[in-house]
């Protein structure tokens, strides 16, 4: 009788794959984890807030180059403690199953482990190269989205991605004491502004995503509140995020330039929450979503542009006389 074959396996549990990989496909599966569109977000706001803690367009190159680093490898921590802990139920949702632990091809102590090293480097880089403050901060800023959002808060009140947004709100924050070493009245109204943006911005998306969000139990609003309540919400934040917006000119911390972009962008998506609570449709939803990242940017972008217009008006000047 011919042996019968032992099939080649994956041992998960103990993270032993039996076959060798390729290690492209293996980097790309690592990188995967820090999400780094989300990431590339998070580092855009850290590094405006660099630049608008200074009069100068000239920052002390140590702390920026570390500063910006180590934020980077920090929210690249976060992600990919985010993987390892929501892994059973991205395994479930549609949105998320083509992770590299649902799929198989990363186990989930190979992404503790990447997590743990990229915290301690964050926290290394940051607290070497940077200052004490700055690192403290991203600390907590990991541990803020890591253990308070992902294992109770988002599995324990609707109110999570409110309360849960402080975390992803401090970007700002961490840049300027990146530079300064202080936290300024300034960086919190940066911090304000991503506050008031993460519910309008998630629940657009949880809104389409509802079906998947209840099926592995996660009592997102539009799950435990209705669509009906979900759009009256993000009208409601949409309209608190406007006036949020409006305080950087109302504190002379921006200029005319400044209000006129971020105006514009607001009325578009007041437009996309108004649109959405009367005439609801997941389309609709998800392009609201599409565009409440982009106004992230560019409102941001406004920001740095603004902070520097009258350096960047002196410096055309000078090219062109």
């Amino acid at each position: 009788m011919k042996p019968v074959e032992k099939p080649v396996s994956c041992d998960i549990a103990r993270g032993a794959p039996a076959v060798p990989r390729d290690l492209r496909l293996l980097a790309r599966e690592y990188f995967e984890l820090t999400k780094p569109r989300v990431v590339a977000l998070i580092v855009f706001t850290a590094v405006v807030g660099m630049f608008l803690s200074s009069p100068s367009v000239f920052l002390p190159l140590g702390p920026f180059v570390f500063g910006t680093l180590g934020i980077a490898l920090a929210a690249g921590s976060a992600a990919a403690f985010n993987h390892v802990l929501d892994q059973r139920a991205d395994a479930v949702m549609n949105r998320t199953r083509a992770r590299p632990l649902p799929t198989g091809q990363l186990t989930a102590r190979e992404a503790f482990v990447f997590a743990v090293a990229l915290g301690i480097a964050s926290m290394a880089i940051l607290a070497l190269g940077v200052n004490t403050l700055t690192a403290v901060l991203t600390f907590f800023s990991i541990i803020g989205y890591s253990v308070i959002y992902t294992v109770w808060l988002k599995h324990t009140t609707p109110q999570n991605i409110v309360i849960g947004g402080a975390a992803g709100a401090a970007p700002p924050i961490l840049g300027w004491t990146a530079i300064t070493g202080q936290v300024h009245p300034d960086a919190l109204l940066l911090f304000l502004i991503i506050f008031t943006w993460t519910p309008p911005h998630f629940w657009a998306l949880a809104l389409y995503r509802r079906e998947e969000y209840a099926k592995v139990r996660i009592p997102m609003l539009p799950v435990t509140h209705g669509v009906e309540f979900t759009k009256l919400q993000i009208l409601l934040y949409t309209i608190l995020l406007t006036a949020a917006t409006v305080l950087p000119f109302a504190t002379r911390m921006s200029g005319w330039l400044y209000l006129a972009g971020a105006l514009a962008l607001d009325a578009r998506f007041l437009l996309y929450a108004w649109r959405l609570y009367r005439n609801y449709s997941d389309g609709l939803a998800r392009r609201t979503f599409g565009y409440s990242i982009q106004y992230l940017a560019l409102l941001f972008a406004l920001l740095l542009v603004d902070h520097y217009s009258a350096q960047i008006r002196e410096a055309l000047q000078s090219a062109l006389y």
